[in-house]
């Protein structure tokens, strides 16, 4: 019987039993078992909520969404903080989900079962080893009768077939490991990666809203503006998930205007669509008093034209240029639905909402005139412009229309069906 000691010490005399490849690979198997360990142990120490709860209950864990019901009673520009914690707290239930399955559920796989089988293979490998030499040294050094000395040379020979099986089993646990050491790093990578998406999304989160909450506590009275307001403030303050301009004109088109040629582009008497606008600010529209649909296009335009950023936002203008730019259908798809996926989730609903609207307006251009060509066209740059300020932008604005935008816009009305596959088309609106 041999201790655990004994066997460590030993140790070297079953390492001279591997290739020089294998002792490399060898060196490696314990820092890394002891890096998943560590690492999965600190992560869990981090998590806000426990292993393996859904996304509602681990908000109700976080101490973000604690903290948002602390400022109901106060002011209602503060309720906007509100809705920005339980955002966040939203945020960073998803990225526990994430971390959970993509990095520590490997992580203790990796540590906890496969790791220690192949420690223990070494273990074993390198007791056969300490049997073999004594078997064979106590064989070498025997002078008894020659029945004795066979009953030894058959121990050295067992004592190898053993060790032999070990060795065989040791060598393909090692070279397993080798071909598998690129994996294991990629956890580490994807908790970075993890990591900062995480990070990202809320660092953009809280800027994009920052700026409008700073305004929005130097005006205690919200009075309902939507025209140039913020999208997200109007969305939260109104309850809804689509801009009331945007639903209440597309509502009224699809009754008055699908079959009105040249909509969006012929313009009508400034003073209907000034009264439109005025009443969709107000929140009380008679849709039987706007029944010119060239002045409800109008009104949509404007809405579209006069936020602060364009409803494809400013921080993806060049993404959705690139996208166009793809040479295959196919890849231009797939890059469109990339460069979706990137916008904030109130700006999505509201391009989906509308772009599906387009595409319904399109399909009777045999009696409008307005193929998908011709909206994007004249409502295109309303959609999407540089960040750039003054006249600057507006002549900028005019001429990104002419190609890029309309190369944009054009194929998400084309493809909407596909591109934008889920929720309700506003025909059933």
């Amino acid at each position: 019987n041999f201790s655990v000691f004994d066997l460590l010490k030993k140790s070297q005399d079953a390492t001279d039993l591997l290739t020089e490849d294998l002792v490399m690979v060898e060196q490696r198997v314990e820092p890394a078992k002891k890096a998943a360990q560590v690492i999965h142990k600190k992560l869990l120490g981090c998590l806000q909520s426990q292993l393996g709860l859904d996304t509602e209950r681990r908000m109700v864990k976080s101490i973000l969404f604690h903290l948002s019901p602390l400022t109901l009673d106060l002011k209602k520009v503060l309720e906007m903080c509100c809705f920005m914690e339980s955002h966040l707290a939203a945020t960073l239930s998803d990225f526990e989900l994430k971390l959970e399955k993509e990095v520590l559920e490997p992580l203790n796989k990796l540590s906890e079962e496969d790791l220690p089988e192949i420690l223990k293979n070494k273990k074993q490998f390198a007791k056969l080893t300490m049997d073999w030499h004594n078997a064979r040294n106590k064989s070498q050094a025997s002078t008894g009768p020659q029945a004795k000395q066979d009953g030894l040379k058959e121990e050295v020979e067992e004592a190898w077939r053993k060790l032999e099986s070990i060795k065989d089993q040791y060598s393909a646990d090692l070279y397993h490991f080798a071909t598998k050491e690129d994996d294991y790093a990629n956890y580490f990578i994807r908790l970075l990666e993890l990591q900062a998406e995480h990070h990202k999304n809320s660092h953009d989160f809280l800027e994009r809203n920052i700026s409008e909450l700073k305004d929005n506590s130097q005006e205690n009275n919200y009075k309902g503006k939507v025209y140039g307001e913020p999208l997200l403030t109007h969305l939260y303050n109104s309850g809804r998930e689509i801009a009331v301009p945007i639903q209440e004109c597309v509502h009224m088109l699809l009754h008055t205007g699908m079959r009105e040629e040249g909509l969006f582009r012929l313009a009508a008497a400034a003073s209907v669509v000034k009264r439109l606008k005025s009443s969709l600010d107000g929140g009380v529209v008679n849709h039987s008093e706007f029944t010119d649909p060239h002045a409800v296009a109008g009104a949509l335009k404007s809405y579209l034209r006069e936020l602060p950023e364009p409803l494809m936002t400013f921080e993806l203008y060049n993404d959705w240029f690139q996208a166009a730019g793809e040479k295959e259908l196919t890849d231009k798809l797939e890059q469109f639905k990339i460069v979706l996926k990137k916008l904030p989730s109130e700006n999505y609903n509201n391009l989906r909402y509308l772009v599906q609207f387009l595409s319904c307006l399109s399909e009777q251009q045999s009696v409008n005139r307005m193929s998908p060509s011709n909206i994007a066209i004249v409502l295109g740059p309303n959609l999407l412009w540089p960040r750039m300020e003054g006249e600057a932008a507006l002549l900028d604005m005019a001429s990104a229309s002419s190609v890029q935008v309309v190369a944009v816009v054009e194929p998400l009305i084309q493809h909407s069906s596909s591109l934008f596959h889920e929720g309700t088309v506003p025909h059933s609106m």
